[in-house]
């Protein structure tokens, strides 16, 4: 499946907010925050269509045994997918198409640091962000025909640099 990036939409962090409310109704019990996350949540950059989420639970065994009011939203299970101590869940809307990823991690994981300092870095600096958003743009272009995989790994050095700056000077 190809992958398609369109021009950022002011109507995306709506759609999150939209989601945001019908999940904190769902799991308001093991759920501390919900974040708006990936390239939809930057301004100004080009993204996939869809909402990319993080949800902070108390604890994921305990949003494994409610898994299913997840399910039965229209979410799929796809466990940990590669990430330690991740739950990720995968949406689609009518038509078939990815519409959300939800990932969420227990309060205190390293990984709820590293995916709100790379946001916030790249919200607060905008160059950052366009180079970014054409990297990804290169990238989609390159990889036409792939499955994604190597779209993903061909983002790596860039995020990895982000997240030295956003952590700041080494003492």
């Amino acid at each position: 499946m190809p992958i398609t990036l369109l021009a950022h939409k002011p109507e995306w962090p709506q759609a999150f907010a939209a989601e945001a409310a019908r999940l904190s109704g769902l799991m308001a019990d093991e759920m501390l925050a919900l974040h708006h996350i990936g390239s939809t949540a930057i301004p100004g950059i080009s993204a996939k269509p869809i909402i990319d989420m993080l949800m902070v639970v108390r604890d994921v065994d305990a949003l494994d045994r409610r898994a299913q009011a997840l399910l039965d939203q229209g979410y799929e299970a796809m466990g940990e997918y590669g990430i330690a101590g991740r739950r990720y869940f995968r949406k689609s809307d009518g038509a078939g198409r990815r519409s959300h990823h939800l990932h969420c991690f227990a309060a205190g994981s390293a990984e709820v640091g590293r995916h709100l300092a790379f946001r916030d870095y790249l919200r607060s600096h905008p160059d950052e962000a366009q180079a970014y958003g054409l990297l990804k743009q290169a990238l989609a272009q390159r990889f036409a025909d792939d499955e994604g995989a190597r779209y993903v790994e061909g983002k790596t050095d860039f995020i990895r640099q982000v997240l030295a700056k956003a952590a700041g000077p080494s003492s």
